[in-house]
């Protein structure tokens, strides 16, 4: 039998030496761990857990209001809440992406591609994913804060824009900021911010923006604010005053109407645009949060151009306005003389090919010098006159009284326009210049463009006698002159007074918007937009889309004029009938709102005479009181 009491029951003295080394190295391993997580990695930890106690929500600064010339508000704003999703837990916000997306109303390829977007940024920046939230957006994120801490609300101010249009191209509108413009604003801007998109919005968006506040809150385990922590306050954005006249723009509004075309009204001895309208326009409430791909679309789509500012955008031939630019060329230059004068039979042959007057078919203008050939605007006159001068000649007035270039207005955006020369066309065309086509330069058709506000800053410029104003819409602008291009008196009188015979002599093209007791000047236009040949190849009917266009520039007084107004009403046909009777409106508004305020300033003058003279009285008869009393006595 084996004796099992005598065999040896110890473990092998290896075996108890290895379990020895594990224990201790995991006490090591604990001891090593522990110390990482409280000495090492300590703040980084205390950073996580104070994130989960502590979340930081931006304070949106609202942006500067803008405000007319005397300060009544054109653009303000409203409160309103945005969606912020927080990004510190991305496994958790993998975990509920879905949800997040049904409940706010997106789709899930929608909400992921904000969150890739904002990848760059720091985890603990929350990003907006939905600029504005409706009732069931703020009910979802308040009945589910429990099982969704991710989502909060951000109170915001939206813009709140004029109604129907009203001077939405002047104004702009502000959108989401796109990487282009975040990666210009050296990280001032980040994903989901809004800014200005265009027009003044966008020229002085630093201005408007303002300074982001920031507040800390205390919350829970279920991401409820229990308590709040320090807050830096936001600073709004500084308010700007526009030089918009807003009873002068609305006339301009109501002058255009539904026409499609441009207005631009300009004081010519500051610069300052009074008032600005194209038509049709955009609301720009639609871009004040977040435009869908569709209706950017459907806008870009339109026929009628909705996005595009015609007063500094659209290039278009000025037709007989230019004839203005021509007088003035013959009369400074001294190439052609003063007494110079045609004969208009109805047509003249140029080159080998005929040239019409306006009035062929239906008469001729008889004998014809500068006054009646700027009064009833003679195309044969100006067609004489184009050739003798030449068109380098009239390159270099054209461009020197600010046509074929910029304004340098403070807006997004602007066109050139174009002012053809021998050069130009060699060097666009590599070919030369044919004599012949001077001749329709000289009524403002052929290769040459212009925009509404240059129009306008040209004419503005001649009856100023050469003096340049940079136009602008920021009130109180500098460096608003620009280099003058002298025009002697002889020449603006010249000019002046057959642009006044225009609206106000028998046979002026423009009779018709004549006002009585204000020295009203203009010069109208009409510009084809398909050439005789094209128009009798379509056996003399053309579409809407191709009639031609209307164009009517005028100023008031005669003599230092203090308003310009430049028309474009785009296939209006003419002139006098389309363009002209809105310039009228408009200086018609201009003088009645100047007589308005003279008499309350006279009734304002008369009642502090009646006052100061009633005290003076007053004092009088005590003074007299005073010493009969003291004679009595």
């Amino acid at each position: 039998m084996t004796n099992w009491q005598g065999r040896d029951t110890k473990l092998p003295q290896g075996r108890l030496t290895i379990f020895s080394y594990a224990v201790v190295g995991s006490i090591c391993l604990l001891l090593l761990g522990f110390w990482k997580l409280q000495v090492l990695d300590s703040d980084y930890y205390a950073q996580l857990a104070e994130r989960n106690r502590i979340r930081s929500i931006p304070v949106i600064a609202p942006r500067g209001r803008m405000l007319d010339r005397e300060g009544r508000v054109l653009v303000d704003n409203y409160p309103s809440f945005s969606v912020l999703v927080l990004r510190e837990d991305e496994a958790l916000l993998e975990q509920h992406l879905a949800d997040i997306a049904e409940g706010l109303d997106l789709t899930p390829d929608d909400l992921q591609q904000q969150i890739d977007a904002a990848r760059a940024l720091p985890r603990f920046n929350p990003i907006v994913v939905k600029p504005e939230a409706t009732p069931a957006d703020i009910a979802f994120i308040e009945s589910h804060r429990a099982d969704l801490p991710l989502l909060e609300l951000l109170m915001v101010h939206r813009r709140k824009y004029p109604e129907g249009g009203f001077l939405a191209h002047a104004i702009g509108y502000v959108g989401e900021v796109n990487e282009k413009q975040i990666e210009a604003s050296g990280g001032r801007l980040r994903p989901g911010d809004i800014a200005g998109k265009s027009g003044l919005e966008r020229t002085y968006n630093d201005m408007l923006m303002g300074a982001d506040g920031m507040r800390r809150v205390i919350v829970n385990s279920l991401g409820k604010e229990v308590g709040r922590l320090e807050q830096k306050e936001a600073v709004a954005g500084k308010p700007i005053h526009l030089t918009i006249d807003y009873d002068l723009q609305l006339a301009a509004e109501n002058a255009l109407g539904p026409q499609q075309g441009a207005v631009v009204a300009l004081d010519p001895q500051t610069g300052e645009v009074l008032a600005m309208a194209s038509h049709p326009a955009y609301d720009p409430k639609d871009f004040a949060v977040r435009v869908s791909k569709e209706e950017w679309q459907q806008l870009n789509d339109d026929p009628t151009r909705p996005l595009l500012n015609r007063t500094i955008q659209a290039q278009l031939a000025p037709g007989s306005v230019f004839k203005v630019v021509m007088a003035t060329a013959m009369l400074e230059s001294k190439a052609v003389p003063e007494d110079f004068s045609v004969n208009c039979a109805g047509a003249e042959d140029f080159y080998g090919r005929p040239f019409h007057c306006w009035v062929f078919g239906k008469g001729s203008h008889g004998h014809v010098d500068l006054h009646k050939a700027l009064v009833e605007s003679c195309d044969i006159f100006f067609y004489n006159l184009g050739k003798r001068l030449g068109i380098d000649r009239i390159f270099y007035y054209a461009s020197n009284l600010g046509l074929g270039r910029k304004t340098g207005i403070d807006l997004p955006g602007e066109q050139d326009g174009l002012m053809p020369s021998e050069a130009w066309k060699e060097r666009v065309y590599k070919q030369k210049w044919f004599p012949g086509e001077t001749i329709s330069v000289a009524i403002g058709q052929g290769a040459t463009t212009v925009t509404p506000l240059q129009l306008a800053h040209t004419v503005a410029g001649v009856a100023m006698g050469g003096i340049f104003h940079r136009p602008h819409l920021m009130l109180g602008a500098k460096d608003t002159d620009q280099a003058g291009f002298p025009i002697s008196d002889n020449t603006v009188d010249q000019v002046t007074q057959g642009m006044y015979g225009v609206v106000n002599e028998e046979g002026g093209t423009a009779r018709g918007a004549h006002l009585e007791g204000i020295e009203f000047c203009g010069k109208t236009g009409s510009a084809q937009m398909i050439s005789n040949e094209g128009k009798a190849r379509a056996g003399g009917h053309v579409g809407k889309d191709l009639a031609d266009n209307a164009w009517f520039v005028g100023f008031a007084p005669r003599r230092n004029p203090e308003i310009v107004v430049a028309v474009l009403v785009e296939h209006g046909l003419h002139g006098a009938t389309a363009a002209a009777p809105v310039a009228r409106d408009i200086i018609k508004a201009y003088y009645d709102k100047k007589s308005h305020e003279e008499k309350k300033q006279y009734t304002v003058e008369l009642k502090h005479y009646e006052l100061d003279n009633a005290a003076g009285a007053k004092a009088v008869a005590e003074a007299v009181e005073s010493g009969e009393a003291r004679k009595e006595r």
